[in-house]
Formats: C-alpha cells, sequence, structure tokens
C-alpha cells in the first residue's frame, strides 16, 4: 500500500503517516489477490454485525487493556504533557483513548468570525461539493443524498462546502464545536462499520456515506447551518454526545467524543458561508492532508468578509 503522507501544519513538513494495525489494513485493503478474496469473505461480516465492533470495544474497555498503554505511547510518540489526567489513572486502554486534554493545549481563536477545527485530524477540504471531481480518487465521490438520507437537505448543501476529518487512533479522539450555535437534536443513522482509512476509501469512495453516524444541524449567527456529522468506523460503534441540544454553546466546547478506533467528521456547509484557509484548500488541492489541532483556524465567514 502507498504510504500514507500529510502536511503538519504547525511544521508545514509533509510527513508519512505510522497507521495503527497496518498489517492488517494492508490485508484487506491492499491490492493482492488474497487481499481481494479476504476482503470479499470477511469485510461483510465485520463490519456489517456490529457484535464483533463491540466485542473488540469491551476489550479495550477491561482492565487487561490497560498493560497496551505505555507501548502505545511510546510508539507513536503521543505527548503525555498535554494530558488532563496522569498515565496511571487510566483504568483501560478506552480511558487512555478518551482522554481529556488541559485546555491550553488546545487554544481556541476568540474572533467569533472564524471557525475553528473542531477535532486533532487530518483534514481535507472542497469550496464547492458540486464542482470537486472527487473526494479521494478521481472520478469517485459519494453521494450527499446517502450521506444525508434526506434528498431536500442533500440539495441545500450540494452547492456548499465540505470539511472531512480523519482521526488516527493516535489522536485526541474528543471533537468540539467549530462555531458559536445553537445545535439541535442529533439525528443517527444507522449503517455498518468500515475502516476509515485511505486505503480503504480508494477502493470503496461511498464508505462515509453508509457507514452509521450522527447528524447535527447548528444553527450560526455568521456561517448558515452547519452539519454537524460524526461518522464510525470498524471498532468505532459508539459516538457519544456530550452536550445539550437546544442550548447555545461556544465555539471550543466539547461536542462529545468517540471510543476506541479510527473514525472521521464531516463538515457541511451552505453555499457562499465560509472562506476555508489557504494552506487548506492548497493542500486539499494536491490531495494531501493536512494536520492540524482542535481549535485552529477552519476558515472565516464570507458574510463578514463582504461587509
Amino acid at each position: 500500500m502507498t504510504p500514507l503522507r500529510h502536511i503538519h501544519r504547525k511544521t508545514l513538513q509533509e510527513m508519512t503517516e505510522k497507521v495503527y494495525g497496518n498489517f492488517y489494513i494492508n490485508l484487506l485493503y491492499g491490492t493482492r489477490w488474497f487481499s481481494h478474496l479476504l476482503a470479499f469473505l470477511l469485510l461483510p461480516v465485520f463490519v456489517h454485525i456490529n457484535f464483533f465492533s463491540r466485542l473488540y470495544g469491551s476489550i479495550q474497555k477491561s482492565r487487561f487493556s490497560k498493560k497496551k498503554i505505555l507501548r502505545f505511547i511510546k510508539n507513536f510518540h503521543v505527548d503525555t504533557s498535554e494530558f488532563l489526567d496522569p498515565v496511571d489513572s487510566f483504568r483501560s486502554f478506552n480511558d487512555f483513548f478518551t482522554r481529556k486534554l488541559k485546555p491550553e493545549c488546545r487554544p481556541i481563536i476568540p474572533d467569533t468570525d472564524i471557525a475553528i477545527l473542531p477535532a486533532d485530524g487530518r483534514y481535507l477540504v472542497y469550496e464547492n461539493i458540486e464542482k470537486t471531481d472527487g473526494f479521494f480518487v478521481k472520478g469517485k465521490k459519494f453521494s450527499l443524498v446517502k450521506l444525508l438520507k434526506n434528498p431536500e437537505l442533500a440539495q441545500k448543501y450540494a452547492s456548499g462546502s465540505m470539511v472531512i476529518a480523519r482521526l488516527a487512533p493516535v489522536d485526541y479522539h474528543r471533537f468540539h464545536f467549530p462555531v458559536n450555535c445553537l445545535p439541535e437534536e442529533p439525528q443517527p443513522l444507522r449503517g455498518p462499520l468500515f475502516s476509515v482509512n485511505p486505503a480503504a476509501l480508494k477502493k470503496h469512495a461511498e464508505i462515509l456515506a453508509e457507514n452509521k453516524r450522527v447528524i447535527t444541524p447548528l444553527k450560526t449567527k455568521n456561517f448558515g447551518t452547519v452539519l454537524f456529522i460524526e461518522v464510525g468506523a470498524t471498532y468505532v460503534g459508539t459516538i457519544h454526545q456530550t452536550f445539550d441540544p437546544h442550548k447555545p454553546q461556544t465555539k471550543g466546547d466539547e461536542k462529545g467524543f468517540f471510543s476506541f478506533g479510527g473514525s472521521s467528521l464531516i463538515l457541511l456547509f451552505e453555499p457562499s458561508c465560509i472562506q476555508f484557509d489557504k494552506d487548506l484548500i492548497e493542500a486539499s488541492n494536491r490531495r494531501i492532508e493536512v494536520l492540524g489541532q482542535m481549535g485552529q483556524s477552519l476558515g472565516r465567514s464570507i458574510s463578514t468578509l463582504l461587509t
């Protein structure tokens, strides 16, 4: 499998990603004949029957999983100085995975006209969904109708803007509101649990529109109605919401978190509502992700740019 490359937003360096579970991803999503055979035989079982994800999740919550923490921290160079709680306080690997960070480690840009990155992760942005020729592979894109399961809503965002954030197991897995908003009730949509690793997405571009997901409309003053979508993935059957619907939320407030595994977020903006930051646009045009942190700038409200 071609190594995954991304641009580190702070250092501006292009880096190769160290992938957790890389052997199994290559085995199932590689190009060799036995990968195709295994994918044909095993993927329908593992991704469509949530029992396997629940079972694996329960193992990560057990006290026996605690012994994996220090090895994982060492192998993936996780910065423990950012942790709100000490490492030895985690009773399981999932406790470590769903860790909280010290607030000062993720400063929030205060300008209400600027939207922020909602999570730590690897970002791609699309200024006009209708005009892009493919999200991961040229000529392949997923359907907004399938993603939203609502033709009228899909039409509303058809020529809008989209953000895809891919969270790897090494990342901080809590997600936050990107703008000041009034959130509505989260709307869960059932689906399978395919991997959201780019190797999987390149073979099956519809994954993000099929996987189990939750859609929350965010009513805002400067950005229209933003759709915030959490997408589950293999071994991430549980998406936790920690906010109160119909109560005003401030940019950077926690919205929820994922249990163990890799996962994704999607933000949909109505047409002519956001101007993404230049570095995100340039990297996305090259089809390379930008590794960013929650609280960094995503883009500015177009309505305020015009005043």
